[in-house]
Order: C-alpha cells, then sequence, then structure tokens
C-alpha cells in the first residue's frame, strides 16, 4: 500500500477530512518503496494473518481510542517521572 492510501484509511476512520494532509518534499536518498513480502513465511511455516491490513489498522485506531488513559500517560511524560525514580542514579 502507499502511504497516502494508509493516511487515508487513518483519516476515515476517525472521521477526519483529507484535508488535513499536508505534502512535504521528498528527501534526498529516501526510501521509494516499502514492501513485505510474506510469500517465505507462509511456504516454511505454513503462516498467514488472519487479518488483513486494513481491518488491522481500524482495529487498532479502535483499541487506541477505547484505552486513552493508557496512551495518554505515556504522551504527558508521566512514565519519564517514574523511570527517573526508578532508573536515575543508575
Amino acid at each position: 500500500m502507499r502511504n497516502i492510501d494508509i493516511v487515508k484509511i487513518i483519516l476515515a476512520s476517525l472521521g477526519k477530512s483529507e484535508e488535513l494532509i499536508t505534502f512535504v518534499k521528498d528527501r534526498s536518498g529516501h526510501d521509494l518503496r516499502y514492501a513485505i513480502d510474506p510469500s517465505k513465511i507462509s511456504s516454511e511455516l505454513g503462516w498467514n494473518p488472519e487479518t488483513d491490513f486494513e481491518s488491522g489498522i481500524k482495529k487498532t485506531i479502535e483499541w487506541y481510542l477505547a484505552n486513552k488513559e493508557w496512551w495518554q500517560e505515556i504522551i504527558n511524560g508521566e512514565y519519564r517521572n517514574y523511570y527517573e525514580k526508578m532508573y536515575g542514579n543508575r
């Protein structure tokens, strides 16, 4: 999938407008393509994903929306106080 397609899925899942998308100039030396080929794990181990990407990203977004207390502690920096208290003197 192209990055833009993933961004559009995320925005649609959040009920947000595609007008929020901001395009930036390509960086020199950036990767032109990201690709995952699951054929080896499928052929050698018989593993196949149970969920397709679009369903999986939507489920992930739903989880984050339903578990705000978990990630809000991370973004507010409170975890830093914990780590400083536990590991700051090492």
